[in-house]
C-alpha cells in the first residue's frame, strides 16, 4: 500500500501511507508547542502516536483455503439475502482497520455510495456512506462508522486479488461485510455473532477452490 517514509523505521509496527498525513499535523504541532507549553505539547505527541498507532498494517499469513474474514473485529451480523450469506464485521477503534479480500478473485467494479454516518455496530449503518468492491464470485462492502468519513480502496476494476491481500483501509470505526459465493450456505460457516476473527487469517467459512 505505498512507501513509508524514513520515519517508519523508529516505530515498532508498520503502518499505511495515509497515516502519514494525518499524523503530520498533530505533530508539527506538538513539534513546536512542547517547549512552550509542554503539557499541550505532550498530549499532542500522544495523540500523533495514537493516530499511527490506530493506522497499523500488520502482515497476515492466509490460509491455503477457505474464506477469511475481510477485517479484524467482531462478527456482527449474519444473515441470508436472496441466494446469498451476508457476514458482517465490526471493527472497533482498537482493532487493525486494513481490510483484506476473504477468496481469491477478479475486480469487476468498485463503486463509492455516500450516506450517513450511524454507529457501524447498529443496522441502520447500513445505509453509511460505504465502498463496494465487487468481485467475480462475492462482494466486500466497507461501511463507514459515525465517526469514520474516510474509506480507503486500494484496488480497482481488473485487479486479480489473492486470498488475504489487502484491498484498502478505513479510518476511525467501521464495519466491513462480504456476501459469499452462491455455493456457501448457513452450514459452511464456522463463525457466530459476537465471534472475534483475524483479517486475512481467520476461516469464517469453508470453501475449496
Amino acid at each position: 500500500m505505498g512507501r513509508n517514509p524514513p520515519l517508519a523505521r523508529v516505530l515498532p509496527f508498520p503502518v499505511v501511507d495515509e497515516a502519514w498525513r494525518l499524523a503530520l499535523v498533530t505533530g508539527l504541532a506538538a513539534a513546536v508547542l512542547l517547549p512552550l507549553v509542554p503539557p499541550i505539547g505532550a498530549a499532542l505527541v500522544a495523540l500523533t502516536l495514537g493516530i499511527l498507532w490506530f493506522h497499523r498494517d500488520p502482515d497476515r499469513v492466509p490460509p491455503d483455503t477457505g474464506v477469511v474474514s475481510p477485517a479484524d473485529g467482531t462478527v456482527s451480523v449474519i444473515r441470508r439475502e436472496g441466494e446469498r450469506l451476508r457476514v458482517g464485521v465490526f471493527m472497533n477503534v482498537t482493532d487493525v482497520h486494513v481490510n483484506r479480500a476473504p477468496l481469491p478473485g477478479t475486480v469487476r467494479e468498485v463503486r463509492h455510495r455516500p450516506g450517513a454516518n450511524r454507529p457501524a455496530f447498529s443496522k441502520e449503518s447500513e445505509r453509511n456512506e460505504q465502498v463496494a468492491i465487487d468481485c467475480d464470485e462475492y462482494e466486500l462492502l466497507i461501511i463507514a462508522g459515525w465517526f469514520a468519513r474516510r474509506i480507503h480502496p486500494a484496488v480497482e476494476a481488473g485487479d486479480v486479488l489473492d486470498r488475504g491481500e489487502r484491498v484498502g483501509h478505513v479510518s476511525f470505526g467501521s464495519r466491513a461485510d462480504v456476501v459469499l459465493p452462491s455455493d456457501v450456505d448457513r452450514s459452511d460457516l464456522l463463525v457466530e455473532e459476537g465471534d472475534s476473527v483475524r483479517a486475512g487469517e481467520t476461516i469464517i467459512a469453508e470453501r475449496r477452490d
